[in-house]
């Protein structure tokens, strides 16, 4: 019976149906958690302390408190709960474990895929080139824990002494330059190059984006396929690339071709690009880029434009870094000793982030700022002293409002 003053819980609701995350929870709200569980068939057939869409969230949160042990985190989604008499029981650390395995990787992948899209809107100061939304690739590399199975599948990179000393993932993201927001993700083995992960991602290219990628992604099949989505493409190219001038433009470009490996000699079915070079000096050295672009019209893009615009490119690897360095903490391997749970564990860190990144566009667009100006870190802070606070929310109270995007 509920004391006087109590609200009474709902007739048939588990004391663990109502953690959530906070925060977290207005991005990924508890409805849409079930249908991603639903459509994934990782649904349960009987009453759990650990529900499916209660490991969801605690993926999250052991995400979002990365190096807390798995009891410590349980607790802290627990702590909202309490109503002086009672509690939820904490699970244990092997009880946990088995949820996640029950879980697997598939509802995470679906709800980056369902959630994380791209934020930015015309008024969003710093995400803009002229008329083009400005995104960029990047890959890079997360280490494993350090177990056969992880070796075995994702294996590790070599060294002077042999073998890496821990098992490593590959990972290449696509992300708004703007906002820092991931919105594409690919997840393989280590002896796959970023080139090959990064197609996965070209379907997330739309038309009006400008996608920004170093010269380690450069390659005539990469860039047709690229190309082919409607975006416009600005990559640097490695100094050796084979571009004969065909047309010297006025601001100091020109016109060049690229072509397939097998047309190289004929020259046959050429594809025009622009390129522009441009020479920086660092330290007493001059270092020359060379940059290829799909936008050929000076007019629309001037060359000295387009090499103050590269510099864009590195607000992906400050994105990547926050994750690496800040969200889950510098020299810190992932706890996952499976494929399996690293996948889990992987898209649980980006679910945070783009939820974090997410906050920060809206509290950015509030103040009429650039996002570059709020510091990612003290967003990280913000959201994890909330976590305890706002973990007793009730799923009813948020399971008739809408999903941050149709699915």
């Amino acid at each position: 019976m509920a004391r006087v003053g109590q609200v009474k819980s709902p007739a048939g609701e588990r004391l663990s149906d109502r953690i959530a995350i906070g925060v977290l929870t207005q991005a990924f709200p508890p409805g849409l958690v079930d249908e991603v569980i639903a459509e994934t068939g990782r649904g349960e057939k009987r009453s759990r302390l650990l529900p499916a869409r209660v490991v969801v969230y605690f993926v999250l949160a052991m995400c979002l408190f990365f190096g807390q042990g798995y009891e410590e985190v349980a607790r802290l989604l627990g702590e909202g709960l309490g109503d002086g008499r009672r509690s939820w029981r904490v699970p244990t650390t092997a009880a946990i474990g088995r949820a996640r395995r029950r879980l697997g990787p598939e509802p995470l992948r679906l709800l980056f895929a369902r959630v994380c899209r791209p934020v930015v809107v015309p008024g969003t100061a710093g995400a803009w080139y002229r008329r083009w939304q400005l995104v960029a690739v990047d890959g890079t590399t997360l280490d494993l824990a350090d177990t056969e199975a992880n070796d075995e599948f994702f294996g590790r990179p070599g060294s002077g002494r042999g073998s890496g000393a821990f098992p490593q993932a590959r990972l290449v993201g696509l992300a708004e330059c703007g906002t820092h927001t991931v919105f594409g993700a690919a997840l393989g083995p280590l002896s796959v190059s970023e080139q090959t992960l990064s197609r996965q991602l070209f379907a997330h290219l739309r038309a009006g984006m400008l996608l920004l990628a170093d010269r380690g992604f450069y390659g005539f099949e990469l860039w047709q396929q690229a190309r082919a989505t409607g975006a416009d493409l600005l990559w640097r190219v490695k100094k050796n690339a084979a571009l004969p001038v065909t047309r010297v433009l006025d601001d100091g470009s020109y016109l060049s071709t690229i072509h397939a490996e097998r047309d190289r000699g004929t020259r046959r079915n050429p594809v025009t690009v622009r390129v522009v070079e441009y020479t920086l000096a660092r330290t007493g050295e001059a270092t020359v880029y060379r940059l290829v672009t799909t936008l050929l019209d000076p007019k629309e893009a001037p060359a000295a434009e387009l090499a103050a615009l590269y510099v864009q490119r590195w607000e992906i690897e400050t994105t990547l870094d926050e994750i690496k360095t800040h969200q889950r903490g510098p020299r810190l391997v992932l706890r996952s000793k499976y494929p399996w749970g690293v996948e889990q564990e992987v898209y649980g860190l980006l679910l945070v982030h783009y939820a974090i990144r997410q906050l920060m566009h809206q509290a950015a667009l509030h103040q009429g700022i650039d996002p570059d100006r709020l510091s990612f870190t003290r967003s990280l802070r913000v959201v994890r002293r909330q976590v305890p606070a706002q973990a007793g929310l009730s799923p009813r109270q948020t399971r008739q409002g809408t999903h941050p995007h149709p699915g």
